[in-house]
C-alpha cells in the first residue's frame, strides 16, 4: 500500500508539474517575465548557472547592465569567455556558488548539467564551488539588482546560505528555478519560501519552473 501510495504522490507531482511548464510556455515568460525588471545600466546581475550565456546576453543587451556568470563546467565557461570577450561590463567565472566551498565531481549533460544528479549518458569532471559569502566579499557587491539562479538542485543549499548569511537583504530581485529531482523537495522548497517572505515579496510564480521575488520597501 505504501508503494502505491508513494507512486500516486510522485504522479500527482509530475502531472502538477507538467502543467506548470506549458502555464510558462502559454505565457512566454521566457521572453517576458525573465527579463522584465527596472534595470538600467549601473545595475549589478548575477547569473548563477550561466551555461552558455544566453540569459546573461539577452539581459546585458536590453539594459546594457554589469553581469557576474557563475559557470563551474569548464566548456561552457570557456563558451561564455569566448562569447563575451572585450565586454568589459560581462565577467565569466569558472566556479558555482553554494553555502561551503567544495571541489567535487559534476556531471555534464548540457543544460542540466549538476553536481547532485547523474543521468545515463553523462560524462564527468571535478568543478569548483565556493562559499557565496566569500565571494560576495571579494566582489565587493554591496548590493545586487538582479540574481538568476539555476544551477540543477544547488539552489536549496545556495538560497539557505543567503537567508542565514543575511546577503538575501542585498538582493533587490531574485529568480529562481527549484529542481523536484531533490529528495523531499517539496517540503524543502516551501520551507526556503516561508522564510522568503521575512525580506520579499514574491512576483509570480511557475511551480517548479521558475519564481521571482522582489526587496520589500525598494
Amino acid at each position: 500500500m505504501n508503494k502505491i501510495l508513494d507512486w500516486l504522490d510522485s504522479l500527482l507531482i509530475h502531472n502538477s508539474f507538467q502543467r506548470e511548464v506549458r502555464r510558462w510556455f502559454r505565457d512566454k515568460g521566457d521572453s517576458t517575465l525573465r527579463l522584465d525588471y527596472p534595470l538600467d545600466t549601473e545595475s549589478i546581475v548575477l547569473d548563477v548557472g550561466g551555461y552558455k550565456g544566453d540569459f546573461t546576453a539577452l539581459i546585458h543587451e536590453k539594459f546594457n547592465c554589469r553581469v557576474f556568470v557563475f559557470e563551474p563546467v569548464s566548456v561552457f565557461y570557456h563558451i561564455c569567455k569566448k562569447r563575451f570577450a572585450g565586454n568589459a561590463k560581462i565577467t565569466a567565472l569558472n566556479y558555482g556558488l553554494s553555502d561551503t566551498d567544495e571541489v567535487s565531481q559534476v556531471y555534464i549533460a548540457q543544460d542540466s548539467s549538476s553536481f547532485y544528479k547523474r543521468t545515463s549518458k553523462a560524462s564527468a569532471e571535478i568543478a569548483q564551488l565556493r562559499n557565496c559569502a566569500t565571494v560576495f566579499q571579494e566582489l565587493g557587491l554591496e548590493k545586487v539588482d538582479l540574481m538568476k539562479i539555476n544551477i540543477e538542485g544547488g539552489e536549496y543549499n545556495l538560497v539557505r546560505k543567503l537567508i542565514d548569511s543575511n546577503l538575501i537583504e542585498k538582493i533587490k530581485y531574485l529568480q529562481i528555478q527549484f529542481h523536484n529531482f531533490v529528495e523531499n523537495s517539496e517540503e524543502k522548497r516551501q520551507n526556503l519560501r516561508s522564510q522568503l517572505t521575512r525580506t520579499h515579496i514574491e512576483m509570480w510564480n511557475y511551480e517548479f519552473v521558475w519564481e521571482s521575488w522582489q526587496l520589500k520597501n525598494i
